[in-house]
């Protein structure tokens, strides 16, 4: 089993601050949001379809049982604690491209990195974060982000995009090098607060995303489930974003002893996008004390 702890920093990922709650997924998008934020459109499909039990993101300075639903952010399993606070993003610049960690911005300010498979929309999740176009590289060529890339947010912390992984296009020599020192960024980054890894929620769970997410995991890196693509209808033969996100939890499940946070995002109409900054949120203010 792997067990997501990261000691010294994130310490809420320990066995007593996460809980296993069955609730209807339904219960995610229509009670009292802790925060005014955008209605999840796929709340119907999920309370009719999706009704399973899941294992809730207990912060810290919340006890499990005074989370109700009110206290869940919508489409995630994110309680919301005491160390959530102001979540806008007031100003944004880019700072630098490293091609090594070690020529990463030297300071004390807490980050969080993105990361995904090629394709999954990284870019243009960062893009919707800051509300700024082109902040982040977007292309329909896949892999278009080859280095470390820091960008400033508020002057007080950094979201950091970094190149994806599993590019049909690139050279067995380019995935190497950029795995490499991705990798180096991981293990030697002792800012990192935690890894938003995107994944695609439009289509069935890929085994590179579930060797990525267990590769972060037997390393103790902490990370947070961000489904992208989740304004995607069922195609023809297959399953809508709500399904591929339970067959995904299904698979993680067997690695992980405590699910770590997930949330349900759209680049497109902006879902998710309110609730993912609150949770950075709490995340950075406890890193930050």
């Amino acid at each position: 089993m792997i067990t997501v702890v990261r000691s010294g920093m994130l310490r809420f990922f320990s066995p007593s601050l996460s809980h296993t709650l069955s609730f209807s997924s339904s219960s995610l998008s229509i009670r009292n949001p802790p925060k005014p934020s955008i209605r999840n459109p796929l709340s119907r499909s999920i309370s009719t379809h999706a009704s399973f039990e899941t294992q809730l993101f207990i912060p810290p300075g919340i006890q499990p049982d005074e989370v109700d639903d009110s206290a869940v952010l919508p489409g995630s399993n994110i309680a919301v604690g005491p160390y959530a606070g102001d979540s806008r993003i007031k100003d944004v610049e880019f700072v630098k491209s490293s091609s090594r960690a070690k020529d990463c911005p030297r300071d004390d300010r807490p980050e969080f990195a993105v990361l995904g498979r090629s394709n999954v929309g990284k870019s243009s999740l960062i893009n919707s974060l800051v509300r700024k176009r082109e902040i982040a590289l977007t292309s329909k060529k896949p892999g278009k982000t080859q280095l470390i890339n820091h960008f400033l947010v508020n002057k007080s912390w950094y979201l950091v995009d970094l190149p994806g992984y599993g590019f049909a296009k690139a050279s067995e020599t380019a995935k190497t090098d950029w795995s490499s020192f991705t990798k180096g960024y991981f293990l030697n980054r002792n800012t990192l607060v935690a890894v938003l890894l995107l994944i695609d929620a439009s289509v069935p769970p890929q085994k590179i995303d579930l060797d990525c997410a267990n590769w972060l995991g037997r390393n103790n890196i902490p990370i947070t489930f961000v489904f992208t693509k989740c304004d995607k209808m069922k195609v023809a033969k297959g399953k809508r974003p709500d399904e591929n996100i339970r067959d995904f939890q299904e698979l993680i499940k067997q690695n992980y002893k405590q699910h770590p946070p997930w949330i349900m995002t759209s680049s497109v109409t902006g879902l998710g996008r309110d609730e993912l900054l609150l949770h950075m949120s709490q995340l950075r203010n406890y890193w930050d004390q």
